[in-house]
C-alpha cells in the first residue's frame, strides 16, 4: 500500500535533487528562524505537572492566600559575630529596597524579628529566673563594661574578677570565661592570624543561646521565565550589592543564596553547564558511528545535513504547538535524533546493499524506496504512537515532550524519503567493494541450535524482572538531581539540619474555627515535632514573666545605664593596661599572648580591642531592651507577621514541623499521614510535593506505557494482519524493559524526574528495531544476524546509545543519570532484540507472506 507512493516520492525527489535541496534550504530555514526567533522557555517547575490535582490546588491556595512567601530568593548571611550579622542583614536589606525592578519585596522574617526583640517573654518561668540569677550575677562585669565599653573596661573587669579569686570572694568560674574569650583572640594576632570576635552571649548564658552568626534576609525576585536561568538577574545584584557593602570572605562575611528560585536556577544552569560538555561528544559519537555504518563521508554530510532540517521543521511544529518548551519538552532534541538517526541509516544502508547487486545508482534508490517504505513507515508510525501516548497524562513535562517527539517522527520520515534521496543524488557516494552484511553466520546458526534455551533464559529474565519491580529504585527528590556541592544544595541542606528553620514543614490552611483543635490534635501524633499557628506568637504567663523581668531591672537598670561613659581609649594606654593585666595574671599561655601583643604595634592593639568588645554595645543594647519589654496581645503584633500567618479571608496557616528524616521515604510517608490526619484537607509543602510528584510521573508513565502498548499492538495487528507477528513485535520490547528493572536494582540506579525519559525513548527505539527484524522474517530472511538491516540496527543503536551515554559526563545528576539510564536500557532492548527474535523465529513455524 505505501510501496509505491513512496517510491514516487523518493524518484521524483532523486530527479529534482537540487531543486528540492533548496527547497528545503528556503523552508526549513525560513521556519528555523521563525521557530528560533519566536522560541520561549517556560522555566517554572510549577508548570511540569498538571495545575488540576489536589496537592496542586493546595499549592495555589497557599500561593494565592500568601503571596509573599511564593517564588523566594533566600539569602544567607555568615559573620564572625551575631552583630556584625546583625548589621550586615540590614545593610544588605536596605541597599535592595530600591530594586523594585529585579525585587517585589524584600523583607527578614517577621518571627525572627519578634523573637529578637521580645524573646525573654517566650522563654519558660524557670529559664527566665535563671538567666536572671545569672545576670545579676554579672552585675559587677556589666557595671564595668558600661561604663568602660572598651578593651580597658574589660581587663579592668578581669583585674576585679581576679581580686575575687585571690581573696576568697569568688571562684574561678567567674575569671576563667572571661580569661578564655580574651585568650583566644589574643592568641591569633600573637601568631599572626585573623582574630575571631569575643562571644560574648558565652559569658551571660541562656540569653542568646540560640542566637547564631546567621542572619536571612527573605527576597521575591522579578523571575524571567523565558530565560534558562529564570532568577540570573536578582541573583547577580544580590552578590554585587554583597560586594559593594564589604561582606565578603575576606571581611569575614559568607553571602549564600538558596530557596526554591537558587534551587532551580542552579539546576538548570548545570544543565547547560552540562550541554557544553555532552554535545560536541554526541556530535562526534553520531558521525563517527554513522560512518562506520554507511561507509561514506558523502552520506555522512547527507545524513546530518537532513538531520539538521527535520530539527528545523520539528522546532517550529514544536513552537507552533506548545509555544514555550520547558525543561523536559526541550529534550526532544535529543529524542528526535536518536530516532532520525535510525531511519536514515536504515534506508542508506538499504539503499548501500541493493547497490551491490545494481550497477545503478538511480535503480538502486527506487529498489531501497520499495524495500523501505513498509518497515520505516510502520516504525515511524509505531514510536509516534508510543510518544503520542503521554500526551493526555498529568505530566505535563512529558505530555509536550510525547507531542513534539510524535509529531517529530512523521517529519523525521517525510525528510528521509525527500531531502536524503535528493542529498545523495546530489553527492553520489562510492560504490562499497564489501558487504552491507554483518560476518555473524555463527551466531544465526547458534540461535537456531539452541532458540528454545533462548527464549527460556528470556522468559526467566522477565519473571525475575516482574518479581523485583516493586523493588524498583524510586527517588523523586528534586535536590537528588543536583550536585550536594551547589552553594543553593548545600545551604539548603545545612538549613536543614536545624528543625527550627522549617525547610521540609508542610502548610495547611484552616478556618479559624478548626484550627486549634488540629494543634491540639498535634501532640497525638509522634511523627510531628511541633505545630504552629498565629496564637503561638503571643507567650503565656506574660504577668508572672514581667515580674522577673521588673526585678532584673531593679537591679541592672541603673548599672546599664552609667551616667558617665568613659572616652575610648588610645593605643599607648590599651598596651599599658595589656601589661598590667599580664602581671597580675603572672604565667601562663593568657598571660604570655597579652605581652606578645603588648609588644606589637598600634594596629595589632587597636585589632585585639576590636575582637573583644566590637559586639559588646549590641549585647549591652540587646540587655537594655529586655529591661524594657511590656507584655503584648496579638493586637500588638507587626502587621507583616500576621499577613504571613492569616489570610486576607480571614482563614490560617497552620504550619507541621516533620520529627522524622524526609529524605526517607518511610518517614516522610508516615508524617504526610499525620498531617493528614489533623485536618483531612490538602496540606502543601516540599514533602507533600515529593511524594505526590513522584506517585504522578509513576502513574502517568504507566498509563501511558500501557495506553503506548495497546495502541501499538492494535495498529500492528491491523498492518500485519496477524496477531503474533503484532506480539513479536513488543514481547522483546517487554522482556528488555523487564531486564532493565534487574539492572537497576542490581546497581541501585535510580528512576527520578530527568532519567524516567529515557522509557519513551526506549519505546520508541524499540519497536522500531523489532518492526524491521519481523518485517524481514516475513519476506522469508532466514539468517536476521547477517542481513543488513541487523547491520544498520547495530550501528543505529550505537550511534543513539554513545548519543545518550554521552549525557552520562554531564555534572548535573539527573542529566547524568539519563544518559546511564538509557545506554543501559538501550543496551539490553538491542540485545533482546538480536538474541530473543531470532530464537522466536527459529522456533515457531514459518510464515509465508
Amino acid at each position: 500500500m505505501l510501496k509505491q507512493p513512496i517510491t514516487f516520492i523518493v524518484d521524483w525527489c532523486w530527479r529534482h535533487g537540487a531543486a528540492v535541496a533548496l527547497a528545503y534550504l528556503l523552508i526549513s530555514g525560513a521556519l528555523g528562524y521563525y521557530a528560533v526567533s519566536h522560541l520561549t522557555l517556560d522555566t517554572d517547575q510549577a508548570h511540569m505537572i498538571s495545575p488540576n490535582l489536589p496537592y496542586r490546588l493546595a499549592e495555589q491556595a497557599l500561593d494565592k492566600a500568601f503571596p509573599q512567601n511564593a517564588g523566594t530568593l533566600v539569602v544567607v548571611i555568615d559573620a564572625d559575630s551575631s552583630a556584625k550579622a546583625e548589621d550586615a542583614v540590614d545593610r544588605l536589606q536596605a541597599s535592595l529596597e530600591p530594586r523594585q525592578d529585579l525585587f517585589r519585596s524584600v523583607r527578614r522574617p517577621p518571627e525572627e524579628l519578634l523573637f529578637r526583640s521580645r524573646g525573654l517573654l517566650f522563654l519558660s518561668e524557670d529559664d527566665l529566673t535563671a538567666l536572671s540569677d545569672r545576670l545579676v550575677a554579672a552585675q559587677p562585669l556589666i557595671g564595668t563594661l558600661a561604663q568602660d565599653p572598651s578593651l580597658r573596661g574589660f581587663l579592668a573587669a578581669v583585674d576585679l574578677a581576679e581580686q575575687g579569686v585571690s581573696r576568697g570572694q569568688t571562684g574561678q568560674e567567674t575569671l576563667r570565661p572571661l580569661l578564655e574569650q580574651l585568650d583566644l583572640p589574643a592568641a591569633a594576632i600573637a601568631a599572626g592570624k585573623a582574630p575571631k570576635a569575643a562571644a560574648w552571649p558565652a559569658l551571660f548564658g541562656a540569653m542568646a543561646e540560640h542566637d547564631v552568626a546567621q542572619r536571612v534576609l527573605l527576597t521575591q525576585p522579578v523571575l524571567a521565565f523565558e530565560e534558562l536561568v529564570a532568577g540570573h538577574g536578582p541573583s547577580a545584584a544580590i552578590r554585587q550589592a554583597a560586594e559593594k557593602l564589604g561582606l565578603t570572605v575576606q571581611n569575614g562575611f559568607k553571602v549564600r543564596l538558596t530557596g526554591s528560585v537558587a534551587l532551580a536556577d542552579a539546576n538548570f544552569a548545570t544543565v547547560t553547564e552540562g550541554t557544553a560538555i555532552n554535545g560536541p561528544l554526541m556530535l562526534l559519537a553520531v558521525v563517527g558511528l554513522i560512518y562506520l555504518a554507511v561507509k561514506s563521508l558523502r552520506i555522512v554530510v547527507s545524513i546530518m545535513l537532513s538531520l539538521v532540517a527535520g530539527l528545523a521543521l520539528t522546532l517550529f511544529f514544536g513552537v507552533v504547538a506548545v509555544g514555550s518548551l520547558n525543561p523536559i519538552s526541550i529534550a526532544f532534541g535529543v529524542m528526535f535524533v536518536g530516532i532520525a538517526v535510525d531511519f536514515a541509516i536504515q534506508f542508506v544502508v538499504r539503499f548501500r546493499d541493493e547497490q551491490e547487486r545494481e550497477p545503478d545508482s538511480y535503480q538502486a534508490m527506487r529498489q531501497a524506496a520499495g524495500e523501505s517504505a513498509a518497515p520505516l513507515s510502520l516504525a515511524a508510525i509505531a514510536t509516534a504512537v508510543g510518544f503520542l501516548s503521554f500526551v493526555p497524562t498529568d505530566y505535563t513535562g512529558v505530555s509536550q515532550l510525547g507531542l513534539i517527539a510524535g509529531g517529530g517522527m512523521v517529519i523525521a520520515l517525510f525528510v528521509d524519503f525527500t531531502l536524503l534521496p535528493a542529498l545523495l543524488a546530489l553527492l553520489p557516494p562510492k560504490k562499497l567493494t564489501q558487504s552491507m552484511a554483518l560476518p555473524w553466520a555463527a551466531g544465526d546458526l547458534w540461535l537456531v541450535r539452541h532458540g528454545r534455551l533462548v527464549v527460556a533464559l528470556a522468559g526467566l529474565g522477565a519473571l525475575v524482572g516482574l518479581g523485583l519491580t516493586p523493588s524498583l529504585p524510586l527517588d523523586f527528590n528534586p535536590l537528588h538531581l543536583q550536585s550536594k556541592k551547589t552553594e543553593a544544595v548545600a545551604t539548603f541542606n545545612e538549613l536543614a539540619l536545624n528543625p527550627d528553620n522549617g525547610v521540609f514543614s508542610v502548610d495547611l490552611l484552616m478556618d479559624p474555627a478548626t484550627i486549634t483543635a488540629a494543634r491540639a490534635r498535634c501532640g497525638d501524633h509522634p511523627e510531628i515535632l511541633r505545630c504552629l499557628s498565629l496564637a503561638d506568637f503571643v507567650p503565656d504567663h506574660q504577668t508572672e514573666k514581667m515580674a522577673i523581668i521588673a526585678d532584673l531591672n531593679s537591679v541592672l537598670g541603673t548599672t546599664l545605664t552609667p551616667q558617665h561613659v568613659m572616652a575610648p581609649p588610645s593605643a599607648e594606654t590599651l598596651r599599658q593596661s595589656l601589661r598590667q593585666t599580664a602581671d597580675r595574671l603572672g604565667a601562663g599561655g593568657v598571660a604570655e599572648h597579652m605581652r606578645q601583643v603588648a609588644a606589637m604595634d598600634d594596629h595589632a592593639i587597636l585589632a585585639l580591642q576590636q575582637a573583644v568588645v566590637d559586639t559588646l554595645p549590641d549585647l549591652l543594647s540587646q540587655l537594655r531592651r529586655m529591661l524594657a519589654l511590656q507584655p503584648f496581645t496579638s493586637e500588638n503584633l507587626q502587621p507583616s507577621l500576621v499577613a504571613d500567618w492569616r489570610a486576607a479571608d480571614g482563614r490560617l496557616r497552620l504550619e507541621v514541623f516533620p520529627k522524622g528524616d524526609m529524605e526517607r521515604a518511610t518517614d516522610r510517608r508516615a508524617f504526610l499521614a499525620a498531617v493528614v490526619a489533623l485536618d483531612g484537607g490538602a496540606a502543601a509543602g516540599p514533602p507533600m510535593s515529593i511524594e505526590q510528584s513522584g506517585k504522578v510521573v509513576i502513574r502517568a508513565f504507566l498509563q501511558a506505557g500501557l495506553a503506548a502498548l495497546a495502541a501499538i499492538f492494535v495498529m500492528l495487528w491491523l498492518l500485519l494482519r496477524r496477531v503474533r507477528d503484532a506480539l513479536l513485535v513488543l514481547l522483546p520490547l517487554v522482556v528488555g524493559a523487564l531486564l532493565t528493572v534487574i539492572a537497576c536494582v542490581v546497581t541501585g540506579l535510580a528512576i527520578n524526574y530527568a532519567n524516567i525519559i529515557a522509557l519513551p525513548l526506549l519505546l520508541g527505539v524499540g519497536v522500531a528495531f523489532n518492526i524491521y527484524f519481523v518485517i524481514n522474517w516475513r519476506k522469508g530472511v532466514t539468517t536476521p544476524l547477517q542481513s543488513p538491516t541487523t547491520r544498520a540496527v547495530l550501528y543505529s543503536a550505537l550511534t543513539t546509545g554513545c548519543a545518550f551515554g554521552s549525557l552520562a559526563a554531564s555534572p548535573h545528576l539527573g542529566t547524568a543519570s539519563m544518559g546511564l539510564l538509557l545506554f543501559l536500557s538501550l543496551g539490553l532492548s538491542v540485545a533482546t532484540t538480536f538474541l530473543l527474535l531470532p530464537a522466536w523465529f527459529s522456533i515457531l513455524p514459518k510464515i509465508k507472506r
